[in-house]
């Protein structure tokens, strides 16, 4: 299934072929504990299944003091 993917971090844009958020991460090789999963403007976890033309955005995490 085509899913729209952004990746904030390097201001991309794929389609993938995946049905869940951890095929996402398995096939851009990006680290999980980098980054928060939104569907659709909603925060999502990683085990979610993924319906057809989803808009997934991997958003940085960005930590400091």
């Amino acid at each position: 299934m085509k899913i729209n993917v952004f990746i904030e971090r390097t201001d991309e844009k794929k389609v993938l072929n995946v049905k869940t958020v951890n095929e996402i991460f398995e096939q851009t090789k990006i680290p999980r504990n980098t980054v928060l999963i939104t569907r659709n403007n909603e925060l999502i976890m990683e085990d979610e299944k993924l319906n057809e033309n989803d808009e997934i955005r991997l958003l940085s995490v960005i930590s400091g003091g």
